[in-house]
């Protein structure tokens, strides 16, 4: 299976009709039906390491502020505590905790809907260990590489330049508005994905000025770490939805593999 990282933006994305909302659903169709999703999202962050176990995860409605719509969307796909349980195992790297609390989180099914509208590939979660270092991700994410020859997609939900701190809420809806620090650090990024410079990318906080802004703090950018330890030597890039929005924040999402 390919790998994707997937830009996911606002939880709107879920309900609305809009470019990037197209490219998920392009994305979806241009790629072989997986077996099972693993997803490392934004939005689960832990001590230690998790991995979702249960039959049936609950829909996660982790925002507030938006439209009772959105709130009333439910993404009904199952889960997979077989998965769960070989992805435990895989993972030598640290003690790997099979969890039955969470479910999918809005960085999960809001992206994952338009991929599979039909909520039928299981999906499961893998948290993200706010207390280690991106190198330590990046390391970890390596040891998920067996799932993709057993036909998982491995899906890393964030956004590569994301500052709500400094959202320019009165463009919020204009595509392409951007500061000159975020398509800076856009730039770079993917000149570095592009040229496979990942140890450029695991040390951003030495990257200078525009990474700094562009990753205040890293959750939103751990998970492109994630799918960059995943890419293999023959495996494509191909960028889509690779537009800023708002000022400081960027779409950009990646697709590694056929």
């Amino acid at each position: 299976m390919p790998v994707l990282f997937l830009g996911h933006g606002s939880p709107m994305n879920a309900i609305e009709e809009n470019e990037f909302v197209k490219g998920f659903r392009e994305i979806g169709k241009s790629i072989p039906r997986p077996s099972a999703i693993v997803c490392i999202s934004a939005h689960w962050e832990t001590r230690g390491t998790y991995v979702t176990a249960m039959e049936h995860p609950p829909t996660i409605h982790d925002f507030g502020g938006f439209p009772k719509e959105l709130f009333e969307v439910q993404y009904p796909a199952p889960g997979s505590p077989d998965l769960a349980r070989e992805t435990k195992k895989i993972i030598t790297k640290t003690e790997v905790v099979l969890d039955d609390q969470w479910g999918l989180d809005h960085g999960a099914w809001s992206v994952i809907k338009h991929l599979y509208p039909l909520a039928d590939v299981p999906v499961i979660q893998l948290s993200l260990d706010r207390y280690q270092t991106p190198r330590y991700h990046y390391e970890l994410a390596k040891q998920l590489a067996a799932l993709r020859r057993k036909g998982v997609l491995i899906i890393g939900s964030g956004n590569m330049v994301h500052n709500l701190g400094l959202v320019a809420w009165d463009k919020l809806n204009e595509t392409g508005y951007a500061y000159d620090w975020t398509l800076e650090a856009s730039a770079a990024m993917k000149t570095y994905i592009k040229e496979d410079k990942h140890d450029l990318l695991i040390d951003f906080r030495s990257r200078g000025r525009a990474f700094d802004l562009a990753i205040p703090t890293p959750e939103h950018y751990l998970p492109l770490l994630y799918t960059l330890a995943l890419k293999e030597d023959q495996d494509e890039t191909v960028f889509f939805n690779d537009q800023p929005l708002a000022g400081s924040l960027t779409m950009t999402s990646v697709k590694f593999g056929r």
